[in-house]
């Protein structure tokens, strides 16, 4: 399965107002259902100010998600990456990941992860 991008500002202000909510230590979570998976990435240059760092985060996160694509059901996701103390790495991204669509029920019910 192919999951689109995000890439207009009103495609992200709709999932902002719309959407279920949900915050952890590195990521809050924007997500509402809909008929296609679809994918939004934000890092703020005030968060990280490198753009090797906003990067490298937004491809992990990217990464981590590919790896959950299968077992959400589909909706449009939105990950903010919140300013912290120390940079995550892959598996700190993963087990949050894990934890927000669990929290908001994204997952199949068939896949309990």
């Amino acid at each position: 399965m192919q999951t689109e991008s995000l890439k207009k500002n009103y495609e992200f202000a709709k999932v902002y107002r719309k959407g279920q909510k949900n915050f952890g230590k590195y990521l809050s979570l924007y997500s509402i259902e809909s008929t296609r998976q679809r994918l939004g990435i934000t890092v703020s240059k005030k968060a990280y100010k490198s753009s090797v760092k906003r990067n490298r985060l937004k491809r992990l996160v990217k990464e981590c998600y590919r790896t959950f694509e299968k077992d959400i059901k589909k909706a449009e996701v939105v990950f903010v990456i919140r300013k912290t103390e120390d940079f995550p790495n892959y598996h700190d991204l993963y087990k949050e990941m894990n934890y927000l669509f669990k929290k908001t029920k994204l997952f199949n019910e068939e896949k309990d992860v």
